[in-house]
């Protein structure tokens, strides 16, 4: 009678451990995303999108604690302009506003905190600005 409640505990601690497994992912299988690469000069909207790159699922609630936008890609990393966040209208979106006062190739950088997940989701997102 020892069998049974001992091979259930072992039943249950094993898909304990599965269960976990799958819930904790790799912190490299999130990144961002542009929803749109093209903008206009001026004021702009830019959003992003936080996947998980093995489900395709968007990722909501990450805490965003670095960013920043500079023309780097045209070798001018000192050109920079003001990035402020925005509500978002959509789940897994994140929104910001800026003045994007040149034409060219610009670097959004982003870090962020993904909830329930150890390490930070970094990314360097290039977008362009025409007139």
């Amino acid at each position: 009678m020892q069998r049974k409640p001992l091979c259930a505990a072992a039943l249950g601690a094993a898909l304990l451990v599965a269960v976990a497994t799958i819930a904790a992912a790799d912190i490299k299988d999130f990144e961002f995303q542009l929803v749109d690469k093209d903008v206009k000069t001026g004021d702009a909207t830019i959003a992003v999108k936080l996947v998980h790159k093995p489900s395709g699922r968007a990722i909501p609630d990450a805490v965003i604690f670095a960013k920043r936008i500079d023309m780097g890609p045209d070798k001018m990393e000192a050109m920079t302009a003001p990035l402020d966040p925005l509500p978002s209208t959509e789940s897994g979106v994140y929104r910001f506003k800026t003045d994007l006062t040149m034409a060219g190739n610009w670097a959004l950088s982003l870090a962020a905190k993904v909830q329930g997940e150890t390490g930070t989701v970094e990314s360097k997102l290039i977008l362009k600005a025409a007139q």
